[in-house]
């Protein structure tokens, strides 16, 4: 069985068809789903990008491999030291390394690992092929190479493991000139108000109303260098509806242009006779906020948005008798990765987090009980996923000025409109507890005896939290937000900047 794990960057749920979306943003992916299981509470244990990755590629958490951050000391994995064998122990047990074991070719199609200068996430892999945009591909610059490959190789007597990037909805939100706005007489997502829009305003935060792209309304790495074959989406203040529109339908065209070209690379497995032999896996290393907690555009908090991740599993023999159903079990992206390997073949998940449910996938069935989940790139956070709640505690704010506890009922409050931690104290206990007994069964199983947050925290905050401070608390009070920003210097000082 050749296993394709197609990975679509900053993808959220919320904004598939197959997830109840009003927009038509993804037929293709629709289709999978329609013949294969869509899990609907997964979510990925770090975030955002490189620990996602991290994460996946090894199995086990941030706190257990280090890479918690974009920069800093807890950008890279733990060093082994004078333990370290022959081999290290964190590419040897990975996710590539397993399947090429088990007599995969395995082959790679993404820039991720020069991107974020992560050259341990290639373990494993027989072939890269780095898509060269860095990525800024778009899909109509990745899909060939995916497609020419799969004429070559794709009939090979070895079955293949394939992990394809996908960077489309990733923001700057742009798109190929021809191709155009499927949605513009379309509605934005209802739960979205003027009302909301003007609360943000006076609001700081990077990627807030104010600063969609970041520290200031243009900064100049977005406008560098623009191609001209593309079209530039990206808002650079959401200053009235119309604004806010451009951001909704920036994204949603990236889903349409990335759903698009899965739509090619599907069609070639079909054309070649691959597609009956072929499980297929979409999924994201971790969602977008898109104004949720005033933040527009990006992946800055352990929330639900950025957090929670669409799975998509089309797995001949496995998935069959589940087609076009929902499972709601809580897993993390790891524990899928897990399952993968347990139905795949022999695996050693002794050293991994994450823990294979390949015994029950044939039925709805709990897997665990919560999750914690940690961001420590942008805001440092770390928040608990339990029922339907989500109780989000905040070390460093990354000058958004959230509180230090945060909890929302994800039933009633999908958008984290509402915050009951003061209403809701049995809530915001329950969220606590589950925290901490996290942060001791991790220490316990922990090769390094450290709490990598700490470590950040020392820093002076995530990488993104020092970036342009002063120039921005000087923004903040020149637009009226001078209270906000003293609050926040008191809080947080004011770090050594790059």
């Amino acid at each position: 069985m050749n296993i394709l794990y197609i990975d679509i960057d900053s993808l959220r749920p919320d904004h598939l068809g197959c997830y109840g979306y009003h927009r038509n943003t993804s037929p293709h992916i629709d289709a999978v789903a329609a013949e294969g299981l869509r899990f609907a509470n997964c979510y990925t244990s770090d975030a955002p990008c490189l620990p996602s990755r991290s994460a996946m590629t090894t199995g086990r958490f941030g706190f257990h491999t280090g890479v918690v951050n974009h920069g800093g000391e807890r950008s890279v994995m733990y060093n082994y030291g004078k333990e370290r064998a022959f081999f290290d122990n964190w590419t040897q047990p990975n996710w590539a390394s397993q399947y090429k074991r088990n007599g995969y070719h395995t082959v790679a199609f993404s820039p991720f690992a020069e991107r974020h200068g992560a050259w341990h996430w290639y373990a494993g892999f027989m072939e890269i092929h780095n898509t060269g945009g860095g990525g800024q591909e778009t899909a109509n610059r990745i899909s060939p190479q995916v497609t020419d490959w799969l004429e070559r190789k794709g009939n090979d007597e070895k079955p293949f493991f394939m992990w394809l990037n996908v960077w489309d909805p990733h923001t700057p939100y742009r798109t190929p000139k021809e191709f155009e706005n499927p949605f513009k007489d379309e509605p934005i997502p209802e739960w979205y108000t003027e009302e909301i829009r003007q609360k943000h305003w006076e609001q700081p935060g990077p990627h807030s109303a104010q600063e969609v792209n970041g520290y200031t309304p243009k900064p100049q790495w977005m406008f560098r260098h623009k191609d001209s074959t593309i079209n530039h989406l990206q808002p650079q203040q959401i200053s009235s509806l119309d604004e806010a529109r451009k951001m909704f339908d920036g994204y949603d065209m990236g889903v349409a242009y990335a759903d698009k070209h899965v739509g090619i690379i599907i069609q070639k497995l079909k054309d070649l006779g691959l597609y009956e032999n072929t499980a297929i896996i979409i999924s994201a290393d971790h969602g977008e906020n898109l104004g949720e907690l005033n933040i527009y555009g990006d992946h800055q908090t352990a929330d639900k948005c950025t957090h929670n991740i669409p799975l998509i599993v089309k797995w001949p023999g496995v998935t069959d008798e589940r087609k076009g159903q929902v499972d709601s079990r809580l897993l993390y992206n790891v524990d899928f990765a897990a399952t993968s390997l347990e139905l795949s073949g022999p695996c050693d998940l002794s050293k991994w987090d994450g823990t294979s449910f390949a015994q029950t996938i044939g039925e709805e069935a709990p897997h665990r009980d919560s999750l914690v989940l940690s961001q420590l790139a942008w805001c440092a956070q770390r928040s608990a996923r339990w029922d339907h709640y989500l109780c989000i505690e905040t070390y460093h704010d990354s000058w958004h000025d959230y509180p230090d506890y945060m909890v929302f009922d994800l039933d009633a409050d999908p958008h984290e409109q509402h915050n009951l931690a003061e209403s809701r104290p049995e809530l915001l206990e329950k969220g606590k507890s589950i925290l901490t007994e996290w942060k001791a069964n991790c220490l316990e199983t922990a090769r390094i005896k450290e709490d990598p947050k700490d470590t950040v925290i020392a820093e002076g905050g995530p990488l993104h939290a020092r970036e342009h401070i002063p120039e921005y608390i000087e923004r903040l009070h020149a637009t009226g937000r001078g209270e906000a920003a003293d609050r926040m210097v008191a809080k947080n000082g004011i770090p050594n900047c790059y």
